[in-house]
């Protein structure tokens, strides 16, 4: 959780050890539809013990070297292809496609370059953990320690990034948590970017899961369902020869959702002492609540007995009797016929499950888009609209069916859901990024404005959680499947992809390259502005610079902006399928800082800048470029730039396109890792000077025109789409 102390705004940390805060909060930026982030004035001041977690994906490339097939530009070639399973432009049936370009291309998940792009993207985007998908029984441990690697790098030279978490099976999670204990969380080496949760490094795993051994019993529960009711309640006793802590029954809820029921645990038969109870809400169907006790309970002779709340819930039975050692079946505490199905875990003998339960603080991941929270201390990773409000133990839900206090929220961009069904993506009535008001719009009605996003962050305003898990960030890829593939929808196509498909029916929140670009990343930014609150922007007072090569007269211009440090462009790596290899070695001069001064005598504006190293390059194209927005209107000019300084020529923008005419030539000095230059502001157009100005350093872009070169190419201050606004003090 981040807390923010407001009166350090601007100014050098306390503590050496505190990362170098570059105050990307304060930071301004319009994306391409126009929508300006929100700064203090419209969502207030830092919100104490808010978190944003963003579900991560470390897969790509861990799949085989085929492709890269990419769906978006199979569809725009030919559109008929979903319906042809031979068509030559797909990949083989099973391999793994991509929904689109990402905007770093079709990268692998250990790309140096593109993992510290996602350190700083994320860090500035102020998203507290990424959560990596673990759900397949694999662990990708080369991607995570890849990432873990680049983080740390990032840490060391000042910088912030995202803590890091895992989801692990909804099933059986035991395999991944070991691996995961042995490879990262039994070693110090990355204990620093552990999220922790509750005093405890956070896991999203079941952990009444994790048990040594084979199941003591479990029998099949799809023979005869026995129902339950308030006065005339389902039980089985059973005796066993080991210590255990948790058992569970199998219950048939007749396809309900909403029904509740309570599992108690006495000693030997009915009427026992109490060990352990539970009420179980919005029970799925065929589910398996389980019931924890408190302590290890010894070997013996113990009763199991369901009790019905509301709804409609029963438990899968057997006709044959004594099945399980020791057992009778009880209906109303009376014996009867048959055996119950139950599932009592053996308690680990293992020292290192003891460890390891004690170690992280579990939250069971609820699978189902639909059902909401079956009891406490589970979270959601998506979920349709409206989603539900997750709860931590001792915050269950009321009378009014309200929990005292919501822990967690799921929001999305896009879910694999059709007709309230768990679906395929590929599916037309799917949840796509256009989804809302409980339809999915026509192609043609299709914008990327993300109205689902939108629609899904409201109801998470609405429930005011302590965190928001957002899904997602960098997916991308999907296996490919034929049609009636174990998914609601999959018969209508004949290829199909279960969780991402195109650009409309996917769910990745990264930039892409083409399409919607941007738009999605800088929408979570304002959600989470909106969400946690933001700092305000400390104003410029007038100060005369003399542009000497002496630079002690800006040590008291206030603000300092701040760029992150050590992130200019360079890239050498190989890339998605086989014989790829990116190379990007535009970084040169690394921005670490700005200040801008004005003096109302002489009409002046003042521009510094510092870099981490001397700075080169002078009189070579792209060095050391000022864009300048004087009118604070993203509207006119080249991405709402006015000027444009190239070295020392001031141009001025023609027709909104990338385009400039010289207007004058400034007096700058560069000395070391410093430059400073003046502008007299009758040279950009003003009368007077403004309330405000937004501008942006760039050193060795390329100046191709698009908004990708600030984010691809040489080093911005400030990252990407985003540009500093200087108030000035009138």
């Amino acid at each position: 959780m981040k807390h923010v102390i407001l009166f350090f705004l601007f100014a050098t940390p306390l503590f050496a050890a505190e990362p170098w805060d570059v105050y990307s909060d304060t930071w301004v930026a319009t994306d391409a539809l126009g929508r300006s982030l929100p700064d203090a004035s419209q969502v207030g001041p830092p919100k104490k013990d808010k978190t944003v977690a963003l579900f991560y994906f470390l897969w790509q490339g861990r799949h085989g070297e085929q492709g890269p097939f990419d769906v978006s530009k199979i569809l725009a070639a030919d559109p008929t292809a979903i319906q042809n399973v031979d068509h030559p432009l797909w990949g083989p049936m099973h391999a793994f496609h991509h929904w689109g370009e990402p905007i770093f291309d079709y990268y692998v998940a250990d790309d140096d370059y593109v993992l510290r792009k996602h350190a700083q993207m994320l860090a500035d985007a102020d998203v507290d953990v990424i959560i990596f998908d673990v759900t397949n029984q694999q662990t990708y441990l080369e991607s995570y320690q890849a990432l873990c690697r680049v983080f740390m790098d990032v840490r060391k030279q000042g910088n912030r990034t995202p803590q890091i978490a895992f989801l692990t099976p909804f099933g059986q999670p035991l395999n991944v948590v070991r691996a995961l204990w042995k490879d990262l969380y039994s070693k110090p080496d990355y204990a620093d970017l552990w999220f922790r949760w509750k005093g405890k490094p956070f896991i999203l795993a079941d952990p009444a899961m994790l048990v040594d051994g084979d199941d003591r019993y479990v029998f099949s529960k799809n023979n005869v369902p026995v129902a339950a009711t308030p006065n005339v309640p389902v039980g089985q006793s059973f005796s066993v020869d080991h210590p255990f802590r948790k058992v569970s029954a199998f219950t048939p809820t007749w396809n309900t959702t909403d029904s509740s029921a309570s599992l108690a645990l006495y000693e030997k038969e009915p009427g026992g002492k109490k060990l352990a109870a539970q009420t179980f809400e919005n029970i799925r169907d065929n589910s398996m609540p389980t019931l924890v006790a408190e302590s290890v309970l010894p070997a013996g002779t113990y009763y199991l007995e369901l009790k019905l709340v509301s709804g409609k819930v029963g438990w899968w039975s057997q006709a044959e009797s004594g099945k399980i050692p020791g057992g009778t079946a009880y209906l109303g505490g009376k014996p009867c016929d048959g055996t119950r199905s139950i599932r009592l875990d053996r308690e680990p003998e293992s020292s290192e499950l003891e460890t390891i339960r004690e170690f992280f603080t579990f939250r069971k991941p609820q699978p189902s888009y639909f059902v909401g929270p079956t009891g406490p201390d589970q979270w959601s990773w998506l979920e349709v609209h409206p989603q539900h409000g997750f709860y931590s133990s001792g915050n269950e839900p009321g009378a009014d069916g309200k929990p005292k206090k919501v822990e967690e929220v799921a929001v999305g961009i896009g879910q694999n859901a059709v007709d309230g069904k768990l679906g395929v993506l590929s599916n037309p009535r799917a949840h796509g990024r256009s989804f809302h008001d409980g339809k999915q719009p026509p192609p043609g009605q299709c914008d990327f404005s993300g109205k689902n996003f939108t629609e899904q962050w409201n109801r998470a305003f609405e429930l005011d959680p302590e965190a928001v898990f957002v899904t997602s960030w960098n997916e991308w890829i999907m296996m490919r499947f034929p049609r009636q593939t174990p998914f609601h929808g999959s018969d209508e196509q004949a290829t199909n992809f279960v969780d991402q498909f195109d650009r409309e029916y996917s769910r990745d929140i990264e930039p892409m390259r083409g399409g919607h670009g941007d738009v999605f990343y800088y929408q979570m930014i304002a959600m989470n502005r909106k969400f946690k609150g933001v700092r305000s922007v400390e104003p410029i007072q007038p100060r005369p610079i003399s542009v000497d090569g002496n630079f002690d007269d800006w040590n008291n211009v206030r603000p300092e902006f701040r760029d992150t440090i050590g992130d200019p462009a360079k890239r050498n790596n190989r890339g998605y399928g086989k014989n790829v290899r990116y190379v990007n070695e535009t970084g040169r001069n690394d921005f670490v800082a700005a200040k801008v001064s004005f003096d109302v005598k002489s009409e002046t504006l003042y521009f510094y800048v510092r870099t981490q190293d001397p700075i080169v390059g002078e009189g070579t194209p792209n060095w050391m470029l000022l864009y300048l927005d004087v009118d604070a209107d993203a509207r006119t000019g080249w991405l709402g730039y006015d000027f444009f300084l190239d070295g020392k020529t001031l141009k001025k923008n023609v027709d909104n396109d990338y385009r400039w005419e010289t207007v004058a030539t400034v007096e700058g000095v560069v000395h070391g890792s410093e430059y400073e230059i003046a502008i007299p502001w009758k040279s950009l157009g003003l009368e007077k000077l403004p309330a405000a100005i937004h501008f942006k350093w760039a050193d060795n872009i390329r100046q191709t025109g698009d908004w990708s070169d600030f984010t691809l190419n040489g080093d911005v201050a400030p990252n990407d789409r985003y540009n500093y606004r200087a108030v000035f003090e009138q």
